[in-house]
């Protein structure tokens, strides 16, 4: 019995695997001997080099191995790796694309095949259970459609600060004003308001400022005003208020006449005076203690400013006397020098209320695209001084063009084309005064560094939105 098991064994060992191998030994030689009629040259070569990599592996597999050689098992796992890499990188010939072939869907539907009918070769149907892709193109988006994206996801102010900022400004206001009536009786201040971008519906990225209007009351008879331009600076955009007829009404008649040099009422001592009393008149930690915030007055700024940190917001507000004397809006904002007496001349509330007007007349995008460039010149460290006056004036002198909502990104262009061509020139004149120069406070590094950043941004507009 046991002869028996061991012929059978020897039988299956030389009978069973011989022949199956004999057998593949066979099916090669045909494969290779058609296969240059079947698969042509290139396709006859890759045959035979993964025929060869797999006979090097059957035939290692049969032949007695030397058991006295140690290295002989990892020598053979060795080959084998790289009679695997062999067949792995055997390159693939492409498949000769023809032209009725480029209108086909790379994926087509699986179709059964009708008895008796020739299967197209060119037909490719994906395996079962293969899950189907579903190609979906890259969309590219216009200017157009990246700017109304950024406007409405990108600068939106949050919501808490749109509330909360003008209820804090107001009630600070409100004690501010009482601090003035009680300490300075005598003044005929008028009653504080609030302005800036946020109050117009124009603010964006964040809330974190705003202006406190203070207006100084005059009496039209005691009090003229004398152009920037018949003065030592000649330049419109400031003015000086002059005390008249001191001959029939002497110093003293006006309450004003305290903050006068010379003959001139003086921002700066007006300033000056303010400062004091924000610094050291007010107790601002317990008005910020009712108001449950800390308020700081900044004492090194040549500004009227307060600092405002709440538990969710932190505020900076900017007081600003103002005198509104025949039909012109003056801060005390004097420029930086030994000048003392002039007045800034403000166009604000009437480029708000022109741009708002001009809108409504047409249905435009001047306040969409206002918003836009307010907020690349806001979040630019090159651009921040372009913000507000200059982009809207840029905007009022294009006023005659198209600005629907469609033209948008073409208005959004050609702004910034303007605003080249006027840094190249230095000057911008102001759209309710030609002879001011809005840009007659920037100096020529930052009129260069402007205008070369918007000089790139005029073939690419986008790289500002990013």
């Amino acid at each position: 019995m046991a002869a028996f098991w061991q012929q059978r064994g020897r039988r299956q060992e030389h009978g069973g695997l011989g022949g199956v191998l004999d057998g593949l030994g066979s099916v090669f030689d045909v494969l290779l001997a058609n296969a240059r009629l079947v698969l042509g040259v290139s396709g006859a070569a890759v045959l035979a080099i993964a025929t060869l990599a797999v006979k090097r592996l059957i035939d290692r597999a049969t032949s007695p191995r030397d058991e006295g050689d140690p290295k002989a098992e990892q020598k053979t796992l060795e080959e084998t790796w790289q009679d695997l890499a062999l067949i792995k990188t055997t390159p693939k010939t492409p498949k000769k694309q023809r032209r009725e072939d480029l209108s086909e869907p790379l994926l087509s539907p699986a179709r059964p095949v009708v008895p008796g009918e020739a299967r197209d070769p060119r037909a490719c149907s994906a395996p079962l259970g293969a899950p189907r892709v579903k190609s979906s193109p890259l969309r590219c988006l216009t200017l157009q459609e990246r700017l109304l994206s950024h406007h409405s996801s990108r600068l939106a102010v949050p919501e808490i600060q749109v509330s909360l900022v003008p209820q804090l400004a107001r009630s600070i206001s409100t004690q501010l004003q009482n601090f003035l009536r009680s300490k300075c009786p005598e003044l005929p201040f008028g009653r504080l308001f609030l302005s800036g971008a946020l109050l117009d519906g124009l603010e964006v990225l964040a809330a974190d400022h705003i202006h406190l209007m203070l207006p100084v009351v005059l009496d039209a008879g005691l009090w003229s005003l004398i152009p920037g331009e018949d003065t030592v600076v000649r330049n419109p955009q400031y003015w000086m208020i002059k005390r008249v007829d001191l001959g029939y009404f002497p110093r003293g008649c006006s309450p004003w006449d305290r903050f006068m040099v010379g003959r001139y009422l003086s921002s700066n001592v007006l300033n000056e005076t303010l400062h004091k009393m924000l610094v050291a008149s007010i107790n601002w930690p317990a008005i910020g203690g009712l108001l449950g915030c800390a308020i700081h007055p900044v004492v090194a700024s040549r500004e009227l400013k307060l600092e405002v940190k709440h538990e969710q917001v932190e505020l900076s507000i900017a007081l600003f006397p103002l005198v509104e004397m025949e039909g012109k809006v003056l801060l005390a904002v004097p420029p930086e020098g030994l000048v003392e007496n002039l007045w800034l001349e403000s166009f604000y509330r009437a480029e708000v209320s022109r741009v708002k007007e001009l809108d409504a007349g047409d249905s435009g995008a001047r306040q969409r695209c206002l918003r836009l460039l307010n907020g690349v010149c806001r979040s630019h460290p090159t651009l921040h001084k372009l913000g507000g006056s200059p982009v809207t004036h840029v905007i009022l002198h294009l006023s005659d063009s198209d600005w629907a909502e469609e033209s948008l990104a073409d208005r959004f262009q050609q702004v910034l084309e303007e605003l080249v061509a006027y840094l190249e020139k230095g000057v911008l004149p102001s759209y309710f005064n030609p002879k001011i120069n809005l840009f007659s406070g920037l100096s020529e590094e930052e009129i260069d560094e402007m205008g070369f950043v918007l000089y790139r941004a005029m073939s690419e507009p986008e790289l500002l939105l990013e």
